[in-house]
């Protein structure tokens, strides 16, 4: 979500609040994974524009029986072509697309692909916003994102992905996958180390920060969720050395006005200079025995935690933790002190 549509996006916040949803229907679990699941260990952290948006292509590409992708805005035609060359060649390919905020720049992706045999949908209306960015191959590799398939985006914007191979993980994803498709309720399998909205999010990423003993360094596109700013000015009183790396909005000033009260360090990039902040990562005691990381498509709103579709993907691989609390720091280090 750029600069240009920011007043759009406070909006849509307030009118999430607003949005009356009855409990949802995820299967509850006592905390977040303190061990890597083994498969973890394959886990591939993907960062954007850093690594090139040819590695995603690149996987999309290999899809060889099935490929199934929910996105909130698909505006890419190279991504287009091949989830069509994909389909023409035999893969059996189903798409997800946002409807209730995102249908008019959805609506040329629909129709083309549509038009060369790839099962394509408008998403659910039982969320306020399908944000969800991530597909899985041929039931056996998950990519979960933080950006969008929207190409005049990909050079100034910084993103990331996680490629999943954890057979718990992709089984998961695939049988919400298979839900939303047909318009089904909220349900989340639990699965140890994926994050889902609705249903979870908001406690999985307060658990995170509450985790956090010695630092705990944030990036998101956007912060306003009460709870999510209490957990990090928590944080800093009980001594953690708090991060927090966005691009600049009035509508952050008050989140931002509190941390820097409490010490946290706040940065900040001022349009797509010299990137546009689109990436959720969380690192939390990076470089300790018990580092743990965060990627996924929620921000830091009570809209995006508790009323959209939302998937993200904790991380307990020493490797990624660090790779995360890396991107995070050169991003804080290129940024500007409020």
């Amino acid at each position: 979500m750029r600069p240009t549509r920011v007043f759009a996006a406070a909006v849509v916040i307030a009118a999430a609040l607003l949005w009356h949803r009855g409990p949802g229907h995820s299967q509850p679990r006592a905390a977040l994974p303190s061990i890597a699941p083994a498969a973890a260990a394959a886990d591939r952290l993907i960062v954007e524009p850093d690594d090139g948006i040819g590695v995603v292509y690149g996987l999309l590409e290999s899809a060889r029986r099935t490929l199934d992708l929910t996105m909130y805005e698909l505006e890419d035609p190279t991504a287009e072509e091949i989830l069509a060359a994909d389909a023409a060649r035999g893969v059996r390919v189903r798409v997800i697309l946002d409807r209730r905020l995102e249908q008019a720049r959805n609506a040329p992706a629909y129709d083309f692909l549509r038009g060369r045999g790839v099962d394509v949908v408008w998403s659910s209306g039982r969320f306020f916003a399908t944000h969800e960015k991530a597909f899985v191959i041929d039931g056996v590799t998950a990519v979960v994102m933080s950006l969008n398939l929207t190409s005049r985006y990909y050079a100034t914007s910084r993103d990331a992905a996680v490629v999943d191979r954890d057979p718990a993980d992709v089984a998961a994803i695939e049988a919400v996958f298979s839900a939303d498709l047909h318009g089904g309720g909220s349900m989340t399998p639990a699965a140890d180390d994926l994050v889902w909205s609705p249903g979870q999010s908001s406690a999985d990423v307060l658990a995170l920060i509450g985790r956090a003993r010695v630092s705990l360094a944030l990036e998101s596109e956007e912060l306003t969720s009460p709870a999510v700013v209490g957990a990090l000015l928590d944080a800093a009183r009980r001594g953690v050395r708090v991060s927090v790396a966005m691009t600049y909005s009035d509508n952050w000033r008050p989140a931002f006005a509190a941390l820097r009260r409490v010490g946290a360090q706040v940065r900040v990039m001022y349009g797509e200079r010299p990137l546009y902040l689109h990436a959720k990562l969380i690192a939390v005691d990076a470089g300790t025995a018990h580092g743990i990381a965060f990627v996924g498509s929620e921000n830091l709103t009570d809209a995006s935690l508790l009323h959209n579709r939302e998937l993200g993907v904790v991380l307990l691989d020493p490797a990624n933790v660090h790779r995360v609390a890396t991107v995070i720091a050169t991003d804080l280090a290129d940024g500007t002190s409020l």
